[in-house]
């Protein structure tokens, strides 16, 4: 029972940074039916960020300010700063080929990805940095449950995941804002008649989406210490597998999509092999879009005559 719970735990923590990586992907398919397959490493960079407010303020073990201030500072700057590279990509990659053939943005998104992780690696080096986040925040910290112990750093990921999570779904339901994303995703020409701003919407789709992927990427660097200019290939590729089992466009889908997948994830690490993780993650793929394309929330699309 106790590794169950442990296992349970550790792919909810896993879940919750898929979950937030996925619903950039499934906002920017909702309003462009594009696939921003440079999404994940807008996450790379988040983690990065994190990592370099680190050491601005004395490194991991000095750190100059007290270590809740350090951790809003990290969760802002890597928000607001790949929120706004999220935009640039958009203004300067994406929008020039909107009303271009399908295949032209697409190739532009894997274009932009090699360009984001090679600039990183010629910046910084392609070696692994580490976070050593048990030199500042005690992974002995936290809750138990039956045994299970949650640290304060799991504990801070899912607080934040959902927190986001929920204020997403709120400002997409409720605010005006949401309503002309919305209007967008379903039919950005008559949102354009309609008064409604198509570039400023989109922009900021991309930054809100951009920003969660930012902030993931300073949890995982938190959670698991080790980052590099290359993490943010597979966690984009099985955010993806997430967007698309829970049903790309969905919000909702999104996050129960990321969930599952973290959760088979460790279930798979833990009473299978660690070697077929990647295998079951991307067979569940597979099967999702054999069996169901449009994902567990996902809808048809509507045919326009």
């Amino acid at each position: 029972m106790h590794e169950l719970l442990q296992t349970t735990v550790n792919g909810l923590t896993t879940g919750c940074l898929y979950a937030l990586i996925a619903l950039g992907y499934s906002m920017v398919y909702g309003i462009l039916k594009l696939l921003n397959f440079a999404h994940g490493d807008l996450y790379m960079v988040g983690a990065y960020i994190g990592y370099f407010v680190i050491q601005w303020f004395g490194g991991p073990n000095a750190v100059s300010i007290p270590v809740p201030l350090l951790l809003a500072i990290m969760v802002l700057l890597a928000a607001v700063g790949v929120g706004v590279l999220g935009m640039a990509i958009e203004r300067f990659a994406y929008r020039p080929l909107r009303d271009a053939p399908r295949i032209a943005p697409l190739i532009t998104a894997l274009g932009v990805s090699f360009v984001l992780e090679n600039t990183v690696l010629l910046l910084f080096g392609g070696f692994t940095r580490s976070y050593s986040t048990p030199t500042f925040i005690s992974f002995n910290s936290g809750i138990t449950l039956d045994g299970v112990r949650i640290d304060s750093v799991e504990l801070m990921i899912f607080g934040l995941s959902f927190a986001m999570m929920y204020g997403l779904h709120q400002l997409v339901q409720r605010t005006t804002l949401g309503k002309s994303m919305r209007a967008v995703a379903s039919d950005r020409e008559a949102a354009e008649m309609l008064g409604i701003n198509v570039d400023r919407t989109i922009a900021l789709t991309f930054f809100i989406g951009s920003a969660m992927a930012g902030v993931a990427g300073v949890m995982s660097g938190l959670a698991f210490n080790q980052i590099s200019n290359t993490i943010g290939f597979l966690a984009g590729l099985k955010a993806f597998t997430a967007a698309v089992v829970g049903g790309i466009g969905s919000i909702a889908g999104s996050m129960i999509g990321g969930l599952l997948i973290g959760l088979c994830e460790s279930f798979s690490a833990s009473y299978v092999s660690s070697e077929y993780t990647d295998l079951i993650v991307f067979g569940i793929l597979i099967a999702t879009m054999l069996l169901r394309p449009t994902g567990i929330l996902g809808q048809k699309a509507l045919q326009k005559v």
